[in-house]
């Protein structure tokens, strides 16, 4: 049974924002950063414990070609992600989410 794939509302907006830039620099460039999130979401579905442990429950998936990566928590049937957090950010900021 394939685990349900939850986002909390401000792994939403960041992966909007994100995707809002990149269209804005490079017309599309936001629709491959989409791309690139949906594909580490299905990558993360189907492996949900192959990514490494960052903070507690917390785990990592790096995005491919852009410089994020998925933070999400597994819990029971059911995988939450957390954020979709730039390398270059602080982490405080995502692990009060955890």
């Amino acid at each position: 049974m394939t685990p349900r794939l939850l986002f909390r509302p401000e792994a939403r907006t960041e992966i909007l924002e994100a995707q809002s830039w990149y269209d804005a620099r490079v017309p599309g460039l936001g629709t491959e950063f989409a791309l690139a999130v949906a594909a580490g979401a299905a990558a993360i579905s189907r492996f949900p414990d192959a990514y490494p442990l960052v903070h507690g429950r917390v785990r990592k998936a790096v995005l491919r070609r852009f410089p994020y990566a998925l933070l999400y928590v597994v819990d029971g049937g059911s995988i939450l992600i957390i954020a979709c957090y730039h390398h270059r950010r602080d982490p405080r900021g995502w692990q009060s989410r955890a």
